[in-house]
């Protein structure tokens, strides 16, 4: 990677920037089973829970397959449908939606610091986020609410690719929106295949965030946290600029 005209930083999200709890029931949801129950559905909260667990463990088997993505309002449209017995309306299926996101986003954690490590990346490279999400709107929100949104030339989402982390086709996408070749640019995130097994078969210089070293990675590659990405970088990454 020595000697590469870097110009680019390609960041994950979730684990990455933003602390957050991968369980989709595991916060408190009383306001989505309440908004559920005004729609008809007789449920108690436990089982609106299950319910929904269920829905969503469907459509992660069949993203499984070959990656492809789906969006909130499918899952939602799809539970309703489970619960209610019968099609719901499009605002019901974006209301419950916009509930579940309020209380789903309770767990989104913005580390401290973090305001100051994105400048200070922004200061030497041109910065985007590629993130698997739901929701096209959901990170580019907390992106604003957490002062940053500026840095960032792109936020690719795997929902509007269509396509999620590992699958070539997002990593390819943002290089195409960013108008750069995979060689100036490097990946940075915390699962090993979404963020450095993806983009590395695609030619993208990764590093893990891997405090635990639980991943097989050349050291130079492992992070124990983003805090040690400028200092690695100024190592391993020329800098065209100076």
């Amino acid at each position: 990677m020595a000697g590469r005209a870097i110009t680019h930083v390609l960041l994950d999200f979730f684990g990455t920037l933003v602390g957050y709890s991968p369980s989709r029931t595991s916060q408190g949801y009383h306001a989505s089973h309440a908004l559920v129950r005004s729609m008809g559905a007789r449920i108690s909260y436990e089982q609106f829970l299950q319910a929904w667990a269920a829905e969503s463990a469907l459509f992660d088997e069949r993203s499984a397959i070959d990656d492809s993505e789906f969006s909130m309002d499918e899952v939602a449209a799809a539970f309703l449908i489970r619960v209610l017995g019968h099609n719901p309306d499009p605002v019901q299926t974006a209301a419950l939606v916009r509930a579940y996101l309020s209380e789903w986003n309770t767990a989104v954690v913005y580390p401290p610091g973090m305001a100051d490590l994105v400048g200070a990346l922004a200061d030497r490279f041109r910065l985007a986020v590629v993130t698997n999400t739901h929701q096209a709107d959901l990170v580019p929100a907390h992106l604003s609410a957490m002062g940053i949104a500026g840095h960032f030339e792109a936020v690719v989402t795997s929902v509007e690719v269509g396509w999620r982390k590992p699958h070539p086709a997002i990593y390819t996408e943002a290089l195409r929106r960013l108008g750069i070749t995979a060689d100036k640019a490097v990946f940075v995130g915390d699962s090993y295949i979404a963020d450095y097994a993806g983009p590395t078969a695609v030619g993208l210089a990764a590093f893990l965030i891997d405090p635990g070293q639980q991943h097989s990675v050349p050291a130079n590659r492992r992070l124990s946290s983003l805090h040690e990405l400028p200092a690695r970088l100024k190592i391993y990454v020329a800098d065209d600029r100076d």
